[in-house]
């Protein structure tokens, strides 16, 4: 394929992508500091190669939220900082389900269960692992989505349950660069996330493995997380914009806004997908927050080809509906390959009813009663 923009430095970029050469760190910092229209025609043309016209959604449940003994700094759920959300522990297979069934409902192609803890044990916890399996197994069984997980740092008898068990994704994000990780976390280290990713993709599992934008990391600690992302080998790379939470340190040192801009977001996205081009670089988490109504088709003219919908762990995020407008918007397709599911008919259900439940990321919402 041949495709110029004009810029001398992404079209050497674009045409050695082309010719099957794997772009590397230089490359990354390079195209970062392009201009963003011109890198936004570049990641469109490469997703337009090597994708499938349409955007993956993805949905979560909040499987067991809050009393989290790590210290990322970003995160509402650590028991460490004071933030105010509801704590509960593991919500049962059942309600699981339900929130899968929603997912299904609302047009999600998989369904993650998230657990907030350093692990979920099959030694220290034996019961809540046999309440995972046996979620993972309702979700597998009664509903048409692929079913997913993100439980923490894994054993590999534990991996390779799990992969027999029939999980799709394991979802384990390394958040930021090596060098920026420890300004973020000090409970754990970069590299015992790389571990689970390892041992996760050893058992035979795909891998969902992202960062978080705007959480006072350069541009360049941007590039070196897409970068460490390439040598684990990653089928998803869901990118996450910081949403600040009062009680938090990023949110008592932010305060309301993530430490990005609108250019910069778009930029990274499409820097991901020439850095990623045959991964589904997921917009996830903050993009509400962090871009107006009228900006949020703009990451996926920039390369971007899955969303994460519905709500997530401890906020509210945008419905179904309006996620397959802003798809539709962006001149793509909903994906349907596991699920089936009728567009139409997920925006009409929603314009008819603006009361209607969605498959909430928040168990703490009226979704899931407790």
């Amino acid at each position: 394929m041949v495709y110029e923009t004009g810029n001398r430095t992404v079209d050497d970029a674009l045409a050695r992508l082309f010719e099957g050469e794997r772009l590397d760190r230089r490359d990354g910092i390079a195209l970062m500091a392009q201009p963003v229209d011109e890198l936004a025609l570049a990641a469109d043309a490469v997703r337009q190669e090597f994708g499938d016209g349409t955007v993956d959604a993805c949905s979560i449940v909040n499987a067991k939220a809050g009393n989290c003994a790590e210290d990322c700094g970003f995160c509402a759920q650590s028991v460490h900082f004071e933030t105010g959300i509801d704590n509960y522990g593991f919500l049962g297979p059942e309600k699981i389900l339900e929130a899968a069934k929603r997912a299904e409902r609302d047009g999600a192609q998989r369904f993650g269960i998230v657990v907030a803890e350093k692990g979920v044990s099959k030694k220290h916890r034996p019961e809540e692992w046999e309440e995972v399996l046996e979620a993972i197994r309702l979700v597998r069984d009664e509903t048409a989505v692929e079913v997913d997980a993100s439980l923490g740092i894994l054993t590999e008898e534990e991996a390779e349950i799990l992969a027999e068990e029939g999980l799709n994704h394991y979802n384990h994000n390394i958040e930021t660069s090596p060098r920026f990780f420890p300004e973020i976390v000090e409970t754990h280290s970069f590299e015992d996330r790389v571990h689970t990713l390892e041992v996760a993709k050893e058992a035979g599992m795909d891998l969902c493995a992202g960062v978080i934008l705007g959480m006072g990391e350069t541009p360049t600690d941007r590039v070196d997380a897409a970068v460490a992302l390439q040598d684990i080998g990653i089928s998803s790379l869901p990118v996450n914009i910081l949403n600040p939470v009062a009680g938090t340190p990023l949110g008592d040192e932010l305060g309301e806004s993530a430490d990005i801009t609108t250019e910069e977001i778009i930029k990274t996205i499409a820097v991901y997908r020439l850095l990623h081009p045959e991964a589904r670089v997921r917009l996830t988490g903050g993009r509400e927050a962090n871009l107006d109504a009228d900006e949020q088709h703009l990451p996926f003219e920039a390369g971007a080809d899955g969303i994460l919908t519905g709500d997530y762990l401890t906020t509210e995020g945008q419905s179904p509906g309006d996620d397959i407008e802003t798809i539709q918007q962006a001149g793509l397709e909903p994906n349907r390959a596991a699920n089936e599911f009728n567009p139409a008919a997920v925006k009409s259900r929603e314009a008819d009813d603006d009361t209607v439940e969605t498959a909430a990321g928040t168990a703490t919402s009226n979704a899931i009663e407790k």
